[in-house]
């Protein structure tokens, strides 16, 4: 498939196990999904631009680096804010925008009910962050709707992904690219993936 990184690493596969596990407590649900999510991040920001910059150590001047780019991290309500804090780890001055997408029960298409986007959206690079890729329906919308806003440079980040998902995304957005950590078998009669983790809002706010 094209643009899309599947992450391969030991400890990555261990807490995606935590994760799918169906009695994991809420707590260890989302201080799991938190340490994937800066997994994926670490992968993810791979090819962000950098800058020289001259600093001094204790011993003598040097050549160091700094991000040369801004970023803005962009969560799809709710289940998305469960990833936000693995990408500020890392980047700490990053922006944070905010889109709200439900799956409509009966059509599985997605509703969008709330936009918050930072400003100069066309200067950044946008990660979209949901941990489930599921029809594809709200991170084609969300892209859709960041790209109408400015957004030039994005990238889909996500935990659990199944193909109808991903060719959905191809489709609309083929100049996407995706990070994720798994690649699932299929959809079943009501869109959930299999074998999945269940609804990730549900198992991160303990809504179920």
């Amino acid at each position: 498939m094209d643009h899309v990184h599947v992450i391969d690493h030991p400890v990555l596969k261990r807490d995606l196990t935590v994760l799918r596990r169906e009695d994991t407590p809420y707590g260890v649900f989302r201080s799991t999904l938190s340490d994937v999510s800066s997994m994926l991040a670490y992968e993810a920001l791979r090819g962000i631009a950098m800058k020289e910059v001259a600093i001094k150590t204790p011993l003598e001047s040097t050549t160091g680096y700094e991000v040369a780019e801004s970023v803005v991290v962009v969560p799809i309500l709710r289940a998305g804010l469960g990833m936000v804090d693995g990408f500020i780890r890392f980047l700490p001055e990053a922006r944070v925008g905010h889109l709200g997408m439900y799956r409509d029960e009966q059509t599985h298409e997605p509703v969008e009910y709330y936009s918050s986007v930072p400003s100069h959206i066309d200067e950044s690079l946008v990660f979209v962050v949901d941990p489930m890729l599921a029809t594809g329906g709200s991170a084609v919308g969300a892209i859709g709707h960041l790209k109408k806003v400015g957004a030039r440079s994005i990238v889909l980040v996500t935990l659990v992904s199944a193909p109808e998902g991903i060719a959905s995304v191809q489709e609309k957005h083929p100049d996407v690219p995706l990070v994720t950590a798994v690649i699932d078998r299929e959809l079943d009669e009501n869109a959930y993936i299999r074998p999945g983790l269940g609804d990730a809002g549900d198992r991160i706010f303990g809504t179920n």
